[in-house]
């Protein structure tokens, strides 16, 4: 049971935006692949996953090969078939969009995966764990794709996930309508029934170490923890006409209430929609005025999800113009049906507050090329930083030997692929600065399981050889 006050009226909120395809419509798209023997949708996947080869099996009415080349290469079908930038990736390679429509392969995965798991059409067969045993740290995507990946190898793998609920940002980042937190659910449950074992609730660097992990047995550690703290946007905070932002006892961005990370932001509204929190824990009350500065995915999630739990107006300002915005035109469009303004080329230069340090106004500035700058006082009560994360430091500070750079990624090598600078402990992904989509974090972090394999193997073929 959802909280009155968080959903709207329409009760849109939790409903996916986007339909599936029936039985005779993915057959009838599926038919328009044309089976090139140079795919070019494959070289555009991060990935490189046999897109026509499954393809083929889908149109033939074979779903069970379908699903089954399609987790050769991918932990997270159903994800990828609704979150991935197919626009820019498989689709947007594909031969036919040069003169025509390009194949929907994404709403196809889409549709393979969701048939094959309604209708529990296959089961992996569960490899001997005889390999070796490797811990993971993080049950995001980097996480569960090294666990599926040396589970499929032979290897005994246990995720430690700091969370109730496993998934990361696919769980606490994107939301409902675009990715429905039962797809994240059952695509963790096929990793278990391979045989991962996961712990929740459980804050590696708190509950546990890296030692102890190592003491427990452990061959190896993947560190795949992602992103939770803020960059930095300071901008001047007035008061009562005064700056209050400079000097002795400043006022920073991070100490305003309602000022707060995208990230941040939707992971409340997911706890709050699900019970775990209460409303009041959101500082963005019902027709709130919110200014979101950023112009990727994340900023227009978080600017969508404003409109849904019932803020007036939610404006994205964006320092350059639209042709250089990071988000996809797909999701730019679905912004724009749904309210959100855009204000190009500006940035806030100034944030005023009242004497409870809630935000009354901004100041925005606009310079467009060659026009003359633009200066407006607008009413505001939210901002929401849509500008990126970095790592936390918890794990690096009780764990010796392991190293950061000065943005507080993790240093790792390319021989074995994803080491750190602490023996057997690797990374990937987000945590070690390779941040992108879903799918390019699955991408490294496969590249990262080749390398975990390949170590443990090289370690215990010298203790064989030194006995």
């Amino acid at each position: 049971m959802y909280p009155d006050n968080i959903l709207p009226k329409d009760m849109k909120f939790k409903e996916e935006i986007n339909e599936s395809y029936t039985m005779a419509e993915a057959i009838k798209e599926a038919q328009r692949c044309l089976h090139c023997k140079v795919p070019q949708c494959k070289k555009g996947c991060p990935i490189s996953n046999d897109i026509p080869d499954w393809i083929h099996e889908l149109k033939k009415g074979n779903l069970g090969n379908a699903i089954s080349i399609i987790r050769a290469k991918s932990n997270l079908p159903a994800v990828c078939g609704r979150v991935c930038a197919h626009e820019r990736q498989c689709e947007g390679n594909c031969v036919l969009g040069k003169k025509d429509t390009p194949v929907n392969i994404g709403k196809l995965e889409r549709f393979v995966a969701d048939f094959d798991s309604d209708n529990e059409l296959t089961h992996e067969d569960i490899t001997e764990k005889t390999r070796g045993k490797v811990a993971v740290i993080g049950a995001g995507p980097s996480g569960i794709t090294v666990a599926g990946d040396l589970s499929r190898m032979g290897f005994a793998v246990e995720i430690f996930e700091m969370e109730a609920q496993c998934g990361g940002v696919l769980r606490y980042g994107i939301p409902e309508y675009r990715l429905p937190k039962e797809v994240v659910a059952r695509e963790i449950r096929y990793i278990e029934k391979m045989g991962v074992l996961i712990h929740r609730n459980t804050h590696v660097g708190e509950n546990i170490t890296v030692e102890s992990l190592f003491e427990q047995g452990f061959d190896a550690i993947f560190i795949g923890t992602g992103l939770s703290k803020p960059k930095s946007l300071e901008i001047p905070i007035w008061q009562n006409g005064r700056c209050i932002s400079e000097g002795e006892g400043a006022v920073k961005c991070s100490d305003l209430k309602r000022i707060r990370l995208a990230t941040h932001f939707l992971r409340r509204v997911e706890l709050i929609s699900e019970g775990f929190m209460d409303r009041n824990e959101l500082p963005v009350d019902e027709g709130a005025r919110v200014f979101v500065i950023g112009c990727g995915n994340t900023a227009m999630d978080a600017s969508r999800t404003a409109l849904r739990i019932g803020c007036s107006a939610v404006d994205i300002i964006y320092h350059k113009g639209i042709d250089t915005m990071s988000a996809l035109r797909a999701e730019y469009d679905d912004a724009v049906k749904e309210g959100v303004q855009f204000r190009w080329w500006s940035s806030i230069s100034e944030i005023h507050v009242d004497d409870k340090l809630d935000i009354t106004e901004i100041v925005l500035e606009t310079k467009e090329p060659d026009k003359e700058p633009v200066r407006q006082v607008l009413p505001a009560n939210n901002i929401i930083f849509a500008i990126g994360a970095i790592p936390a430091t918890r794990i690096v500070r009780s764990t010796s030997g392991l190293e950061n750079d000065d943005h507080n990624f993790l240093l790792t090598r390319d021989v074995p692929y994803g080491m750190t600078t602490k023996k057997g402990v690797f990374a990937g992904g987000d945590v070690v600065g390779r941040q992108a989509t879903v799918v390019h974090a699955m991408q490294d972090a496969k590249r990262v399981a080749q390398g975990i394999a390949q170590y443990v193997d090289a370690v215990k073929l010298l203790k064989i050889i030194n006995e």
